[in-house]
């Protein structure tokens, strides 16, 4: 993989964990699939559906599936179960090499943080089980910023600028979504587009 990093004096850099940092999308897919299959899904999930959804809060992906296919659902109910699943796989999770190549080389002179969709619950572990945990001291997740204010929001790149003490023009951020590329450059930050590895 040929990461395309832009010129620029950047003073931070924010990276995306799913599909950026390691290589957790298929894992996740399995997850949902199954997660919706207990909560009545009849048929295989859309694994499109499901890769246009990246970086979305899991709530919310829980009620745009549900919509989709014309469940009736409890989108929290569903977050417990396809988490539960999630972390029943993370032995199998592997670095994305490039990109935490990267982030290892910059975080030696500059400020590094974590923006993903992911809750805290299910982040953390996976940055433990990949040993990313000692690398990224700044964690953003949905849960920090105002409900309905994840990602393609700007608020969690904006959040996660502040707490590494950087403008956030002079960010770049790294993401494989759509979502949070739209989130990056509403947050008025340069992207390094990450190819999905599905």
């Amino acid at each position: 993989m040929q990461l395309d990093i832009p010129k620029g004096n950047f003073a931070g850099y924010i990276f995306d964990l799913d599909g950026t940092l390691i290589d957790t999308m298929p894992l996740h897919y399995r997850a949902w699939d199954a997660a919706m299959n207990r909560h009545g899904l009849t048929e295989t999930l859309d694994e499109d559906l499901f890769y246009s959804l990246g970086g979305v809060p899991t709530v919310r992906v829980a009620e745009v599936i549900g919509a989709h296919y014309g469940l009736k659902i409890d989108p929290l109910a569903i977050e417990q179960t396809k988490e539960a699943l999630f972390l029943t796989m993370l032995a199998a999770v592997q670095h994305i090499a490039p990109v935490v190549a990267f982030a290892r080389r910059v975080a030696a002179t500059h400020p590094v943080a974590i923006a993903t969709g992911g809750m805290p619950e299910i982040a953390i572990p996976a940055l433990k089980a990949t040993g990313l945990d000692d690398l990224f001291e700044i964690v953003v997740t949905p849960r920090d910023v105002a409900p309905g204010r994840g990602k393609p929001a700007p608020d969690m790149f904006l959040l996660a600028a502040e707490k590494m003490g950087v403008p956030a023009v002079r960010c770049l951020v790294f993401e494989d979504a759509e979502p949070g590329i739209q989130a990056a450059l509403a947050a008025g930050m340069q992207v390094v587009r990450v190819q999905s590895r599905r």
